[in-house]
């Protein structure tokens, strides 16, 4: 498995194997390739752009773009495995432009933990972390937003939020002690909400070839 650096920075290419492309953010490799894994979707490959976009969402549209031209020829189809990730609704409108089915949902955190479920929290002031960005806190938080040279800011940051929510996708105590870490740092209450794939997995399961012709 490619290292999390790496998925953040420069995202994952495609194996070729498989037709069906999914373009996926890279944050959510590891979870898409164990849901693969586990249930045979040998049909699907994966390439993923680099997680990082997860900061700029307005370069997430040119990247998808940019790996429609470059793999699209080589597969019989392509779902976008995004939500609308900050977009505002242009990536829905651009997959539509372009004859592509995506995610549903507002971002990964609710799909991870159901979109309908996340949305009946209606938690506004919830800061959340998945399995990945623990595991990447300093790449995509502490480091972006000049924590680490000026710890001083946190609170201009963060004063508005009450607790940290780790939702996770794996039981892993070592994960789970990283994130109260990662709450600490932020002065954040902590929360753990176990979401397994959530919406992830059911809507890579809608992802199919279409029945082969009768002879």
């Amino acid at each position: 498995m490619i290292a999390d650096a790496a998925l953040t920075q420069d995202g994952m290419p495609p194996s070729g194997q498989g037709q069906i492309l999914l373009i996926a953010c890279g944050a959510l490799a590891r979870e898409i390739l164990a849901l693969k894994a586990a249930n045979g979707w040998d049909h699907l490959d994966l390439h993923c752009l680099p997680a990082i976009l997860h900061n700029h969402p307005d370069r997430i549209i040119p990247a998808l773009r940019d790996a429609v031209a470059r793999h699209g020829a080589d597969y019989h189809d392509i779902f976008v495995v995004y939500a609308d990730c900050g977009t505002g609704g242009l990536l829905q409108a651009a997959c539509d432009e372009m004859g592509l089915r995506m995610v549903p949902g507002p971002h990964c955190y609710a799909f991870f933990e159901g979109v309908d479920a996340f949305a009946a929290h209606g938690e506004i002031s919830a800061f959340y972390l998945t399995d990945f960005l623990v595991r990447q806190f300093d790449a995509f938080v502490w480091e972006p937003l000049g924590l680490h040279k000026h710890p001083a800011l946190r609170d201009m940051y963060f004063g508005n939020y009450e607790k940290l929510v780790y939702q996770a996708q794996t039981d892993n105590p070592a994960l789970t002690a990283k994130a109260q870490d990662c709450a600490a740092r932020l002065g954040l209450a902590f929360e753990r909400r176990f979401t397994g794939y959530g919406d992830l997995a059911t809507a890579l399961a809608t992802v199919k070839l279409p029945p082969q012709p009768s002879i």
